[in-house]
């Protein structure tokens, strides 16, 4: 979903892309756009001055490199924007750094529309003289590039952190529309909460002093559990997707003496 978006911009960019793709008609799909599609990943990866991949999961990424990399020149860097674990990656580095190739981990905050528009969020994370070398291409792949340094596994885990945040907050999202409808509202009438009520602050506030240690009480961890207890009562016993975990970890801290500090208190571990 993404990589079609890639191929579709970097054509508009004036590039000459070759694309390859587990499924052949996805790649040959991208023929409209002027790209030329291959059966085979080596034959796909032949002749190229630089490698993206953008595929599933760790897995996915080893069999395809596995698969192009007797097409791949030493000199043509390899950059995967596949999310994956950060022991993976160092793993990769370090086999494809092994090998002569150089690889550059950037995986990237977008959906698809992004992707093809070349906006959004690319992050990146491995050798400094080859982020900066492969800095301009990439910029014209997104809207913005972010650079964590030359440990392999940075960008992974940076990217890891902000899926959470949106299982997190979608997860939350559903939990206001199961309470909500199971007190008759629509679920149009629970999304009104966010119309009067900001939540960002949670992060700038709460969320900046939490990262400090700062848990200085505005809003106790006990009155929290009581509320999130009042929440669970008030969904009828239906299943809530954060709130269910988040009274249970409130109920720990609570039994570990942090009842009286704030809620983010959560964090003390």
């Amino acid at each position: 979903m993404l990589g079609s978006g890639f191929v579709r911009s970097l054509r508009r960019n004036g590039y000459a892309v070759h694309v390859w793709n587990r499924s052949p008609e996805k790649a040959r799909a991208l023929e409209d756009s002027g790209a030329t599609a291959f059966d085979d990943a080596a034959d796909a990866a032949r002749g190229a001055n630089r490698v993206h991949l953008c595929v599933r999961d760790d897995a996915a990424v080893d069999s395809i490199l596995t698969a192009a990399l007797p097409g791949i020149d030493r000199a043509a860097p390899i950059v995967d924007h596949t999310t994956v674990l950060p022991e993976g990656v160092v793993a990769r580095a370090q086999r494809l750094n092994a090998s002569g190739h150089a690889f550059l981990h950037a995986p990237v905050f977008m959906g698809p529309p992004q992707s093809a528009t070349a906006t959004g969020t690319m992050l990146a994370s491995g050798p400094r003289g080859l982020f900066e070398e492969l800095q301009p291409k990439l910029a014209q792949m997104t809207g913005t590039v972010r650079y964590f340094g030359e440990r392999a596994d940075l960008a992974a885990i940076y990217k890891l952190m902000g899926n959470a945040m949106i299982l997190t907050v979608l997860g939350g999202i559903a939990d206001v529309f199961r309470i909500g409808e199971q007190n008759g509202l629509t679920r149009e009438q629970a999304y009104e909460l966010f119309s009067f009520y900001d939540v960002t602050g949670q992060i700038t506030g709460r969320g900046k002093r939490m990262a400090s240690g700062d848990y200085d009480p505005t809003w106790t961890l006990d009155m929290a559990l009581k509320d999130a207890r009042l929440m669970q009562a008030t969904a009828h016993g239906a299943p809530l997707a954060v709130i269910d975990a988040v009274a249970a970890a409130l109920a720990a801290a609570d039994a570990r003496g942090l009842g009286a500090k704030d809620v983010g208190a959560l964090a003390a571990g």
